[in-house]
């Protein structure tokens, strides 16, 4: 995972982390919040604009605030940072499309299928070797989809439902569309700094949306003003957050803490939308949150076997 390239300070932190990433997971619920309370009319072209530029907002003057300004667009890969902006695009239209049509827990609930076919899309695009153990693990976690997804894609076929299911497909596309722009990720992180994926991520993405005036975007009375530039700022200082929490614990202790966004989701969802829980939708979220904690802690005890393994070996011919 890329968070596993930012090297820990001196004497980590975790409990310094885990808070930071429980905040950042707070400003990403609040984020996804005000895109959902804009309304269904906005077109998720517009969404993404508003989620990605007013998101440099923030990342910017951290920069600035550290002295990375003037070289956070210093690269050597411009068409790899084009590509995981297009996937990106792709990824968070159809979410925010995905968002406006369906309940904020089932939303969420889908979501988490991202790190499962990260697992699967790593082994094909990557050639990582995946041992039985993880295949169990996504292969249960698809199991947890299937039971959030499929009662709501057979009812009936009037439109309301028909729109669900729509957002249903949807939210799957984004999550296999995040799945490949984190194998990317990982691609660039090998030689690209975190904060400069970040920045070329958010300018390619307004770049891209801005291509989407043309279809028709919806005229944004203040309400609905307000709350998409809120979503964009709190986007950035969520990936601010997310970025630092890395700095003082490893990803198996930090990772776990995504799943909270479900306890927001539900309480949100009820409170300011009117949407119930479905059975379905925790019993879905409980088998993919816990194939994914599996998997956290399965690829940490094989980074670890791993750094034993090379520290006993024996040095090669001189």
């Amino acid at each position: 995972m890329v968070r596993s390239h930012i090297p820990l300070e001196a004497g980590s932190r975790p409990l310094r982390g885990i808070l930071l990433k429980i905040i950042s997971v707070f400003f990403f619920v609040g984020m996804t919040t005000c895109l959902k309370a804009a309304g269904d009319v906005v077109p998720p072209g517009q969404l993404v604009f508003f989620r990605s530029f007013f998101a440099l907002v923030p990342v910017l003057l951290y920069l600035w605030w550290v002295g990375g300004l003037r070289t956070s667009l210093s690269t050597d890969d411009l068409t790899g940072h084009f590509i995981r902006g297009i996937v990106g695009v792709t990824s968070m239209a159809l979410g925010f499309f995905a968002l406006t049509q369906l309940p904020y827990p089932q939303w969420v609930s889908l979501s988490y299928a991202a790190p499962l076919m990260t697992v699967v899309f790593a082994a094909i695009f990557l050639r990582e070797v995946v041992r039985a153990y993880r295949w169990f693990a996504v292969l249960i976690g698809l199991v947890g989809i299937l039971i959030v997804a499929l009662p709501s894609l057979f009812f009936s076929a009037d439109e309301a439902v028909s729109r669900h299911s729509l957002g249903i497909v949807a939210s799957l596309g984004a999550a296999a569309a995040a799945a490949i722009a984190m194998i990317q990720v990982r691609v660039l992180v090998a030689h690209e700094k975190i904060t400069t994926i970040v920045v070329y991520f958010s300018l390619t993405c307004s770049i891209i949306s801005l291509a989407t005036v043309p279809f028709g975007w919806a005229p944004l009375n203040a309400t609905q003003a307000a709350l998409l530039v809120t979503a964009g700022l709190c986007g950035g200082v969520g990936q601010l957050l997310l970025t630092g929490c890395y700095k003082y614990a490893d990803t198996s202790t930090i990772a776990p803490f995504e799943y909270t966004s479900i306890i927001g989701a539900v309480l949100i969802g009820y409170y300011l939308f009117g949407e119930k829980v479905g059975i379905s939708t925790l019993l879905g979220a409980t088998i993919i949150i816990s194939a994914g904690v599996f998997i956290i802690f399965r690829e940490h005890r094989l980074g670890l076997e791993r750094r034993t393994a090379k520290k006993v070996s024996p040095p090669g011919p001189s």
